[in-house]
């Protein structure tokens, strides 16, 4: 028989512990005579046990002792092991997106969309106990100074300390910033921030500007393109469709490094923009094509009502830019964080975007490992930095365990991760036909009674 077919056989059989009840996937688990790809370094270790226990990698290394009781997932010496995926701006809140991120291998997010009581009170906690499957999610508050945003409003430094201090008492992560903020109220925010564990995150505020935002304390900066607003373009300019002179990339290297500011690289959220604008039919083919049929009804809704089609801008010179600036960064050494904006722009579904993001990472030029840190070693190092807590990104004992089983090697084609054989979320196994079962579950609430 050949070797193809042998290892097809094997891959269906190793991975047996699919549909079981929840409690049973907590179970302790051992893999065995898997190669790693650790991401601690860019190296890779063949033949590896690694032992999990409680949500957290407990050991690693050749041929470890499995302790009895343990479900073992066998490898043969073929399959890999990664960390699990991070999406750092998702606007998802429900649970059929997070299952969707879950079969896609995605095992951390950070919601960027003011998130909602629900998804902070109810969905979260159910999915750290168990209950529900998804990912370990990081939320913020978001708030702005005008009603551009349908979410909370903030005008004076007294209602920026008290919208910290709700957010504190409600148990989010984060506070996110928007365009419309004075610059009192911005001040306000960052110093009640610092003394409440709520960093600042978000995008670039018109009325105080990128540098002195990240000079008062904020961390991430939530989109690549947020340089264009309010750092390239002159306080008070114009923005056009004519991207900066590339001279200048060197300085917005140096003032993220300066500040030790982590950047969003969304390449794939302006990708779909400079796509739509002007090309109407690209949402028709957006709406034909399959990931689109686990998307929510009302975010499809959303997409046929954006109208980026019949708008006039054309970013193709910008988004050319924008990937030089993103692998400037990268060899720079700024921490670039992955992120897709989902589901909020056409085209970027929960979940599969994440894995379309790291393609145009590659496209943009940075190695499949430069790639592969913005989606797990450099979360988990920004998440270390500024909220602590259970490291996790790498395989690393003591880590969360977060894992991504795969057929090949994702740092020979990151194509691997996107058909997983199987995914651990916090010590909690899903094989392949589970990973499929959910994304059924998914597709089939969404069908016409």
């Amino acid at each position: 028989m050949p070797r193809l077919a042998l290892r097809s056989m094997r891959f269906a059989a190793l991975l047996f512990a699919a549909v079981a009840p929840l409690a049973a996937w907590a179970q302790s688990t051992a893999f065995v005579h898997v190669n790693l790809v650790p991401m601690d370094s860019e190296r890779v270790l063949r033949d590896q046990t690694v032992l999990v226990r409680d949500g957290r990698i407990e050991a690693v290394g050749v041929a470890l002792a499995v302790p009895a009781g343990y479900q073992v997932i066998d490898g043969h010496g073929e399959a890999w092991l990664s960390p699990g995926l991070a999406d750092m701006h998702t606007h998802s809140e429900t649970r059929n997106d997070l299952a969707l991120y879950l079969a896609n291998g995605v095992t951390t997010l950070l919601n960027m969309g003011g998130a909602r009581a629900n998804l902070v009170d109810s969905i979260v906690p159910a999915v750290a106990r168990g209950s529900l499957p998804g990912p370990h999610v990081y939320t913020s508050l978001m708030v702005d100074g005008t009603p551009d945003y349908n979410g909370l409003q903030i005008k004076t430094p007294a209602q920026a300390r008290a919208v910290v201090d709700l957010a504190a008492a409600n148990g989010y992560d984060f506070i996110k910033v928007y365009v419309g903020l004075a610059p009192d109220v911005f001040s306000a925010l960052a110093e009640a921030g610092r003394a409440q564990g709520l960093p600042l995150v978000g995008h670039g505020v018109t009325a105080v500007r990128l540098e002195r935002q990240l000079a008062q304390g904020q961390v991430l900066v939530v989109h690549l393109e947020e340089f264009f607003y309010t750092y390239f373009t002159p306080a008070g300019g114009q923005e056009t469709d004519t991207p900066p002179d590339e001279a200048r990339i060197p300085e917005a290297v140096a003032l993220a490094r300066r500040y030790g500011a982590a950047v969003i690289a969304d390449v794939v959220t302006y990708q779909a923009l400079a796509g739509q604008m002007g090309h109407p039919e690209r949402l028709r083919a957006i709406l034909a094509e399959p990931q689109t049929a686990y998307v929510a009804p009302a975010d499809v809704q959303a997409w046929r009502r954006s109208g980026y089609g019949a708008k006039s801008a054309r970013l193709e010179a910008k988004l050319v830019f924008l990937r030089k600036l993103t692998k400037a960064l990268a060899d720079g050494g700024v921490e670039l964080l992955s992120g897709t904006d989902a589901p909020t722009i056409p085209g970027v579904a929960p979940g599969y975007s994440l894995h379309d993001n790291l393609m145009e990472l590659e496209r943009s030029q940075l190695s499949r490992y430069q790639a592969l840190v913005t989606a797990t070693r450099a979360p988990g190092a920004f998440i270390a930095r500024t909220k602590g807590g259970v490291a996790f990104g790498q395989i690393v004992t003591g880590y969360r365990a977060d894992l991504v089983l795969t057929e090949h090697n994702p740092l020979e084609g990151l194509a691997t991760l996107r058909t997983p054989l199987g995914v651990m979320a916090e010590g909690r196994w899903r094989d392949r036909q589970s990973l499929a079962a959910l994304l059924e579950g998914v597709r089939a609430s969404y069908r016409p009674d």
